[in-house]
């Protein structure tokens, strides 16, 4: 078995972690991970509980990679490109398959990180139903090549395939983790500096730190997490001592805190208005027009959000710098009818604290052009496989249009073609269908994002999707707790540095 002695692993860790952690701005000092003394916990706020056990594959998985838990071959940098992770390098065979060779890891269970189970992990990821996000139209497979390199193929070329792997959806596990035939658990068999150790339904979860994390020995000895939906409960938490990180703090609260403990970060998040194309009142486009053209988004930039976020522009906002010149006009779009008194039902959660408001909003602009309009606001975990099923004539959702896969072609394939997974304008369009599959294609990164801008346009001339604000997300941080990940993607918040 290709192993280091732990102490030669724990060395190379401390080399290592300035390429883990240094990719985004952390808050206060230096992302070191040495330290004689354990560490004290970190006592964290979240905004969404685990919605399927924290099932790796599903919405949770994101929760599992803010934590530090888990961890793919591949990470996002500041720029948005693929970088190492659990792989240390790789390269192109030819069009569908590429080669990683791994760095020298261990699981959380004392087992090491082998091609082989990573091949068994990205399998077990690739046959999830429903399909993970990362995956939504991508046909993949893994094996063994020898003793430190695996390959992973797709069944069509696949030039975003590093960036995929960085998906929280797509990390690697030991065997353990499937030991149950119909389920998977990251309890104590991932990869990250932090150990699910104990989950108390959708409350809390206990974390302990991962002495033999190839990255480095984590700063805090661990993290106590509290899921709290209410945004002013999760501020007043770190108001009173309760948290030392509270995420999400709703801009209704931000005024509250102390400037030092306020963190605004500009991320890729976009707030939308989904219109149900497949039945009720939005699925004839001269409505969906009639709803676009009743939205005042600088309305709901200045007025719900206070300033700290952006009328909506696109899907892609400004967080993505070479968004904005590469924009293209939509075409196609249909003419407006009269509303007429046309019942819909709109529906948004509440684990945003803004969402609710931001539907109120639209209930009177959209009652404004002529519409009926009933509202219906639900915890996130509760409302997903409605919205799914299309039980909604329109959705109000903030999406991260990089947390996925950060690859621009791939969110248009998720969310807004016949066989995305996380389709919730129930949108099946053949020339948006042909714009993403074109764009898929494009290898070249500059070329790719044309691309991604050709289609984006060809999506909004549906009218399924009304870009409504573009988000910057603020976190709220203890005076005495420094290192905490600002991510734009927001794939990450607590990490080797992180401490108190």
């Amino acid at each position: 078995m290709r192993s280091l002695p732990r102490r030669r692993r724990f060395v190379a860790g401390l080399l290592l972690a300035p390429l883990l952690t240094g990719c985004f701005a952390s808050e206060g000092g230096e992302e070191s991970s040495g330290g004689g003394d354990d560490g004290s916990r970190l006592k964290v706020a979240l905004a969404f509980p685990p919605a399927e056990n924290f099932n790796p594959y599903g919405a949770d998985a994101t929760l599992l990679s803010r934590l530090g838990v888990t961890e793919g071959l591949t990470r996002l940098d500041a720029n948005g490109a693929a970088a190492p992770a659990l792989a240390e390098s790789w390269s192109r065979e030819n069009d569908r398959s590429w080669l990683f060779t791994l760095r020298d890891a261990a699981f959380q269970d004392g087992s090491e990180v082998t091609p082989k189970a990573v091949a068994t992990a990205l399998t077990r990821a690739a046959g999830a139903e429903p399909v993970t996000a990362a995956l939504s139209g991508v046909e993949l497979t893994a094996e063994a090549v020898g003793e430190r390199r695996v390959r992973v193929s797709t069944a069509e070329p696949d030039p975003a395939l590093p960036l995929r792997l960085s998906s929280p959806g797509l990390v690697v596990l030991s065997s353990k983790a499937y030991a149950e035939k119909d389920a998977v658990s990251p309890v104590g068999t991932a990869t990250g500096p932090f150990e699910l150790t104990k989950v108390t339904g959708t409350t809390a979860a206990t974390l302990d730190r991962f002495d033999d994390y190839w990255g480095g020995r984590a700063q805090a000895s661990g993290v106590d997490a509290r899921f709290i939906a209410d945004g002013t409960a999760r501020t007043n938490a770190l108001r009173t001592g309760g948290a030392d990180i509270a995420e999400a703090v709703p801009v209704s609260q931000a005024t509250s805190l102390d400037e030092v403990a306020r963190r605004e970060t500009a991320t890729t998040r976009t707030t939308s208005l989904l219109l149900n194309t497949e039945k009720g009142a939005f699925k004839d486009p001269k409505a969906r027009a009639a709803a676009r053209e009743a939205v005042d988004t600088s309305d709901l930039a200045r007025g719900v959000y206070e300033g700290h976020a952006d009328p909506g522009v696109g899907i892609y906002g400004p967080a993505l710098t070479w968004a904005a010149d590469k924009r293209v006009k939509p075409t196609g779009r249909a003419e407006a009818a009269a509303a007429d008194g046309t019942p819909v039902t709109v529906a948004t959660y509440d684990n945003r604290p803004e969402l609710p408001e931001v539907a109120q909003v639209l209930k009177q602009q959209l009652e404004k052009a002529g519409f009926e309009v009933k509202l219906e606001v639900r915890e996130y975990s509760r409302l997903e496989s409605d919205a799914l099923a299309g039980k909604f004539d329109a959705f109000v959702s903030a999406r991260n249009t990089m947390l996925d896969t950060g690859d621009p072609v791939s969110i248009l394939a998720s969310d807004y073609t016949c066989k995305g997974s996380y389709n919730l304008a129930l949108l099946c369009d053949k020339k948006v269908d042909k714009a993403v599959a074109e764009a898929e294609t494009v290898t070249d990164t500059a070329k790719r994002q044309d691309a991604a801008m050709t289609a984006e346009a060809a999506v909004l001339g549906t009218d399924a999707v009304v870009p409504l604000v573009h988000q910057r997300i603020i976190t709220g941080v203890g005076a005495a707790v420094s290192g905490v990940l600002l991510d734009p993607y927001e794939r990450g918040l607590v990490g080797v540095g992180t401490r108190r």
